[in-house]
């Protein structure tokens, strides 16, 4: 945890009350479940009432893109026809592409279609088919705020098997939703999505996860949905986080491409899919700030 504050000093949240009123009881609680051997979070973790309503102002342009997508994605599209309307829109609106430039990426969004995990480049030479399934990963960046969020997308006739990895791996991101409560642990949230993917026949990628987010493009702690309830991080509110399982149809190994270092790829070929959300911990659950 953090330095000790005397309890007549200004709360560390920002709220201008004094600490003994704002967040001593709080600060205790968590020191109380660390010393029984958790994971908590440190208070820079931890987004004040500021700084929710700034990330949800990043999250506006975040989901509208998403939206803009939804309505203009289709068969004979290139990928990177998505990545100019992820491009334009985000900047017109006052934003900038979170990934572009990020760690040497060079796009402004992650196009992965069928056996790509995530991390797909777009490509004038990536042109979307019927029976192509495919996930769009917007991020934001707005005034130093950061919102992260994905979503699938069935390009024409797609196959009943396809379909149904696709509407099963949202369907475990939202069984993964249930379980985000103030005093909860990750593990629970893990639990959750990795139990609903197998009882139905697939895989969660285990190297790949979510993450803290907000502040940062990618925060601490990161999220993993092969976990066990009781374990990983304590969920508090003012914490957020991604909900992103990466559900492959076969096996869950995946390889890197070499020659970019990026791409990722279901190493038996076979489809996967995946679905991402922000969320804040709240005092009675959660908020979805980007979906």
């Amino acid at each position: 945890m953090s330095k000790k504050i005397n309890r007549n000093d200004p709360c560390w949240c920002g709220s201008g009350r004094k600490y003994k009123v704002c967040h001593e009881m709080f600060d205790d609680k968590i020191a109380k479940i660390a010393h029984q051997g958790h994971i908590v979070p440190t208070h820079n973790l931890i987004k004040n009432a500021e700084q929710i309503e700034k990330i949800k102002e990043s999250a506006k342009i975040n989901i509208a893109v998403l939206d803009e997508i939804q309505k203009t994605i289709h068969e004979g599209m290139s990928t990177a026809e998505i990545d100019k309307i992820v491009y334009d829109m985000t900047t017109d609106m006052g934003g900038i592409p979170a990934p572009l430039n990020y760690e040497g990426f060079p796009y402004s969004v992650c196009t992965s279609v069928n056996d790509q995990v995530c991390h797909g480049f777009p490509s004038p030479d990536v042109i979307l088919k019927s029976g192509d399934i495919i996930n769009v990963d917007c991020s934001t960046i707005l005034n130093g705020y950061f919102s992260d969020s994905s979503r699938m997308f069935c390009i024409g006739d797609v196959s009943p098997e396809k379909k149904k990895l696709v509407d099963v791996t949202k369907e475990a991101m939202l069984k993964g939703l249930e379980q985000v409560k103030p005093w909860g642990f990750l593990g629970d949230m893990g639990q959750a999505v990795h139990d609903y993917v197998y009882a139905n026949g697939y895989s969660v990628v285990r190297e790949i996860g979510g993450h803290g987010v907000g502040i940062e493009f990618h925060e601490e702690p990161w999220v993993s949905y092969n976990s066990k309830a009781g374990t990983e991080m304590l969920m508090v509110p003012g914490f957020m986080f991604t909900i992103e399982p990466m559900v492959n149809m076969g096996k869950p190994d995946i390889f890197v491409d070499e020659e970019n270092d990026w791409e990722v790829y279901t190493e038996d070929g076979l489809p996967s899919a995946q679905w991402e959300i922000q969320v804040l911990v709240t005092e009675d659950g959660y908020e979805i700030i980007s979906y």
